[in-house]
């Protein structure tokens, strides 16, 4: 395999080791900043979920769950302001 130097910021390069912790932790097995790319341009490139694949989703909501849900909602509405033009 053919390897090619990059430069990235240190930020960049703190959250690329990040996701490649997670990756290790789920795997169980050390995986490199390649594979973590790899599966980071996969996953992206995986075709968006549609609407219906969350129906029921909040089934075993309870009823004190959902009021708080909606009180939450609510508020956040009424936050929401149209940005000007």
């Amino acid at each position: 395999m053919e390897s090619k130097t990059i430069k990235i910021s240190k930020d960049n390069y703190i959250w690329l080791l990040r996701k490649a912790a997670e990756l290790q932790k789920e795997y169980h097995k050390p995986v490199s900043f390649d594979y973590v790319i790899e599966n980071l341009k996969n996953n992206k490139m995986k075709k968006k979920k549609s609407i219906m694949e969350f129906a029921g989703i909040w089934g075993d909501m309870t009823d004190e769950e959902a009021e708080k849900l909606k009180k939450d909602i609510r508020k956040g509405w009424g936050k929401w302001e149209i940005p000007s033009l």
